[in-house]
């Protein structure tokens, strides 16, 4: 996949239909004109052919899940455009390690030896950062550059055009999403931020997992097999 940086930013067929709009407004050309002046200077996370990742393994038609994430990993070879996942061989980051606790208490999982959620976003769960690129060891840097008018319209435009998707909101910040959605179409599931700092005010034993696949059997969907 092209660098988000380059005049036409390459992503997914059935996604690039419902963002060609956004990708050629004002707002994402200052974003792109920024991330073009930090690559210059600095080492950006994730690398530019995972920028758009979470939109590459979830096509539009095949969502059936939502989970939203706040910023990229900050830390060498942690990010890979999905959130709260990480690569291959790489050490589980303390939120991933208390989503796999509650996912073994949930429905009795084993904790995966790996971090990379990608079996996930296969399966039509898309992993969605509110920003989608970060300075290397900075958290946060690349807030309030564009990507969050971006994200935003990415759950406008799922909330409008599809039905009955399951939103997993973890933490005030991902619920602050929830104004985005319609409630009379979908399922929002809210809880505390899986970080090891609110895990225990009632993440640790929300049941998200099972009652996502709750929710969709009832759907006549097919449930995720939360397995790695």
């Amino acid at each position: 996949m092209q660098d988000v940086t380059k005049v036409d930013p390459k992503i997914e067929q059935s996604w690039k239909e419902h963002l060609l709009s956004e990708f050629q407004a004002d707002y994402f050309k200052a974003l792109k004109s920024f991330l073009l002046e930090e690559k210059k200077k600095y080492t950006v996370y994730p690398p530019g052919s995972r920028i758009f990742a979470a939109f590459d393994y979830t096509a539009f038609d095949r969502i059936k899940v939502v989970i939203l994430g706040q910023d990229p990993y900050h830390g060498r070879g942690q990010a890979n455009g999905l959130c709260f996942s990480v690569n291959d061989n790489i050490t589980k980051p303390p939120s991933l390690v208390n989503i796999f606790k509650e996912l073994k208490d949930d429905l009795d999982i084993p904790l995966p030896k790996s971090g990379n959620l990608e079996k996930w976003a296969e399966q039509g769960v898309l992993l969605l950062n509110a920003t989608l690129t970060v300075r290397a060891h900075q958290a946060g840097s690349h807030q309030n550059k564009g990507w969050e008018q971006f994200t935003d319209q990415v759950i406008r435009i799922l909330s409008g055009k599809k039905e009955g998707l399951v939103f997993l909101l973890w933490g005030k910040y991902a619920q602050a999403k929830e104004v985005l959605i319609d409630n009379s179409k979908h399922y929002i599931l809210k809880a505390p931020h899986p970080s090891p700092f609110s895990a225990d005010r009632g993440f640790f034993g929300c049941r998200h997992f099972s009652q996502t696949n709750e929710i969709l059997k009832s759907q006549g969907k097919k449930e995720i097999d939360w397995r790695l």
